[in-house]
């Protein structure tokens, strides 16, 4: 990050208009602030499993000495520190300030799965209960429990239109479809969900970070949807799971921030959940510092307890004891950071990887003291729905 360097007006396009010119290859990232889509390389963040925020100011740094203009770095980081990353600085970059907007879904293109849950229903309910030991035993206090849905089509999947199908469904979302194809994939691998819970953004001094911890399915009843936002509300136990999630996010900010606003949680919604919410937002103390980009924050906060639990370096052997595959990008980071630092990073959930005919879904559950497993099996299912739908696919029961 460089204050020195000028930057010139970014052209500004339709949101409607990038949303139809994505490609897969292409990074593509919208939220109610609007859209951003990149394609091409003109160099790749290399950082391993190091600091990926330095290598990408370096990144930055180098693009703008090499005449790029505005230059951004866009992609997705995995959940564990060794895990996979896939970052770049695009070759082209097109924005648009206003979100997408509602319009006509589509239907899904093919309508026929072989569906494999990875593990099944009552294997996960065990992983639940062995969770709840590890806590009644005083190692943990949290543990988030992934699972998966393997789906096969007999034709490839239609990216593009999955990606719209997401976005149009709910553009208050922080949609994203991001190329993280590796050595030995048999065609293009795209990570492709609408993320309901931001990580943190950064816009000058401004930073915003919104976790989700604490859940409950929606429903087409909308006497049974007030019931049920009432109830997270009123929940000792969500209540407690929200608690350690919001306080761990606003420790790491306060280390940045001169000022700091933690208010009391609220429920949001998406198509399909009720999630208690807190959105805290802040000052830096510093704007300059370049340890305070977007990315240098996203790090920071990463892994929230909302997708790994607490503490984390326990939560996080538990996960690896406990879940059958390992989760790759899933509850990682997508998003971008430009030469000023500021961005968008949100955390990767509600998200599928698709390689040509076969589409990899993803969720999660917090596991707490009073969690039931049926129930904690019945809300992974419930968050399923999301890419289901777009999907044309419904869980197996």
């Amino acid at each position: 990050m460089s204050p020195a360097v000028l930057v010139r007006p970014r052209p500004v396009h339709r949101a409607a208009d990038l949303l139809s010119a994505y490609l897969p290859g292409s990074f593509y990232y919208s939220s109610a602030h609007g859209s951003l889509l990149a394609d091409g390389v003109h160099a790749p963040v290399e950082a391993g499993d190091g600091d990926r925020a330095a290598a990408a100011r370096a990144a930055l740094a180098a693009a703008a000495r090499a005449g790029v203009d505005d230059p951004v770095v866009v992609g997705a980081i995995g959940f564990r520190p060794d895990g996979p990353a896939s970052l770049v600085v695009p070759a082209l970059v097109r924005r648009a300030c206003a979100p997408v907007g509602d319009g006509p879904t589509g239907a899904a293109a093919v309508p026929d799965w072989t569906i494999t849950p990875r593990p099944g229903p009552a294997h996960y309910a065990d992983a639940v209960r062995r969770s709840l030991e590890l806590i009644g035993g005083g190692e943990l206090d949290k543990v988030v429990l992934g699972r998966c849905l393997d789906l096969l089509a007999d034709t490839p999947v239609a990216v593009p239109a999955l990606l719209a199908r997401l976005v149009r469904a709910d553009p208050a979302a922080h949609a994203f479809a991001v190329d993280v194809s590796a050595p030995g994939d048999p065609a293009p691998r795209t990570l492709v969900g609408a993320s309901p819970e931001l990580l943190v953004s950064r816009r000058g001094a401004e930073v915003v970070a919104n976790p989700l911890a604490g859940s409950a399915p929606r429903v087409a009843d909308e006497h049974e949807n007030r019931r049920r936002r009432a109830a997270l509300l009123a929940s000792a136990k969500d209540r407690a799971e929200h608690a350690h999630v919001a306080a761990g996010v606003a420790g790491v900010l306060a280390r940045f921030c001169s000022e700091l606003d933690v208010p009391e949680p609220t429920v949001i919604g998406t198509p399909t959940m009720w999630h208690l919410s807190t959105r805290i937002t802040g000052r830096l103390a510093d704007p300059t510092d370049p340890g305070a980009s977007a990315l240098a924050l996203a790090e920071a906060l990463h892994p929230t307890p909302a997708v790994c639990g607490v503490p984390v370096d326990r939560a996080r052997d538990a996960i690896a004891d406990l879940e059958p595959l390992d989760r790759g990008y899933f509850t990682g980071l997508v998003g971008w950071t430009d030469l000023r630092g500021d961005g968008e990073w949100v955390v990767t959930i509600r998200c599928a990887e698709v390689c040509d005919a076969a589409v990899r879904l993803f969720a999660g559950a917090g596991i707490v003291a009073g969690s039931d497993p049926d129930s904690e099996v019945a809300e992974t299912g419930a968050k399923f729905r999301t890419l289901l739908r777009a999907l044309g696919a419904e869980e197996p029961r």
